[in-house]
């Protein structure tokens, strides 16, 4: 059988193709891209929790009163900061320590992930938040902040994958990264708010 098939169709099997498919893309919008990768949902955690140092994690504390969002964290024994102390409308909890590591462990461990924003390098008390993050098993996300709106968007996505309720915020001191403390609040404004 097989035999006169092959001769039937001239000594080679026919295989049938299938048919073009034709679509029609209705023009209603001169943007064909509209729609086809939409933006992710916006997440708006909780509550934003920090150390209360100056630079990024006054920032993000200021944010969150900006925007109504609960606030807190732990901070050193003496609320202990650069500038002397975090100041009282900062409604963060004091650890009996002293030292910094200590409250950056506690808070990432109270958290459900940590947003590490950055300019440059990753160092310091950046870093070694980076690394209780994996000690602990925690999600973490670090940005560099030079270019706010990548940084805002890579935010975002994170932000709708993890959708963690207790974000901690953290990064380098203002005395570290001038102007950081500013620019973390306006970030967190316009991507939360």
């Amino acid at each position: 059988m097989l035999v006169a098939i092959l001769t039937t169709f001239g000594g080679s099997l026919a295989i049938p193709r299938p048919r073009p498919r034709r679509y029609i893309i209705p023009m209603q919008s001169p943007d064909l891209f509209t729609g086809l990768n939409p933006a992710p949902e916006r997440f708006v955690p909780d509550k934003i929790v920090s150390g209360g140092q100056t630079g990024v994690d006054r920032g993000a504390l200021d944010a969150a009163m900006d925007l109504g969002i609960a606030h807190g964290g732990w901070c050193p024994a003496g609320r202990l900061a650069e500038d002397g102390r975090v100041p009282s409308e900062y409604q963060l909890d004091e650890l009996e320590s002293r030292f910094y590591p200590d409250r950056t462990e506690q808070n990432v461990v109270d958290s459900d992930a940590t947003l590490l924003l950055y300019r440059g390098q990753i160092s310091g008390g950046t870093k070694l938040t980076l690394r209780i993050c994996r000690k602990a098993g925690k999600p973490s996300l670090s940005v560099s902040i030079v270019d706010a709106s990548s940084a805002a968007e890579e935010i975002a996505v994170w932000l709708s994958e993890i959708r963690p309720a207790v974000l901690n915020v953290a990064g380098p001191r203002e005395s570290n990264a001038a102007g950081i403390q500013a620019e973390t609040r306006e970030l967190l404004v316009r991507l939360l708010g």
